[in-house]
């Protein structure tokens, strides 16, 4: 896995082979990236990365420099990959991570981010229903923009609050939003 810009662009970051993830391709997380380049200026943003795995998406944020990350994963060989990874790397940057299940925390915690990226396990039960518990947390902010990865048989388009989607070979992202951000 690398990272693909920021200010360590190009950094391979050598994964566990204990390692049982998908990261987000590169050409996926490249495309992902410029699409958000249009809307952010990532030193001003508070992401909130769930299912992190690697921390592939975590540390794509941190590169560009954005305020703070929370990286929250069941998985605590995974989190503790990233917190190595990231002190490693980024030593002065704002990482968090939490380890919890992804459906407990977007239910009792406050959803207080710019940016929601969530990238469950393709054969995850329930990925459906990621959109509406994360829309149901009234915490969440209007303009927060939230992007589900997902495999080709998800079809989110009838969402209250979906805007669009991007596919980058294998790799689909779903963008929602409450408010007309995107």
């Amino acid at each position: 896995m690398r990272i693909i810009g920021g200010s360590h662009k190009g950094r391979t970051i050598k994964m566990l082979s204990s390692f049982n993830d998908r990261p987000t391709t590169d050409f996926a997380k490249e495309s992902l990236f410029n699409i958000l380049n249009n809307y952010y200026y990532f030193e001003d943003i508070q992401v909130l990365d769930l299912f992190c795995g690697s921390g592939g998406i975590s540390f794509e944020f941190l590169s560009r420099g954005s305020k703070n990350v929370t990286a929250v994963d069941m998985n605590k060989k995974y989190l503790d990959f990233v917190q190595n990874q990231s002190k490693e790397i980024f030593r002065d940057q704002n990482l968090i991570t939490i380890q919890a299940d992804v459906f407990e925390f977007v239910k009792n915690h406050k959803l207080d981010y710019d940016v929601i990226f969530a990238d469950p396990p393709y054969k995850l039960e329930n990925v459906d229903k990621i959109p509406n518990l994360i829309f149901l947390n009234e915490s969440l902010k209007q303009d927060t923009l939230f992007i589900l990865e997902h495999s080709k048989y998800y079809n989110f388009d009838e969402f209250e609050h979906f805007k669009k989607q991007k596919n980058y070979g294998n790799v689909y992202f779903s963008f929602f939003c409450k408010s007309d951000f995107l």
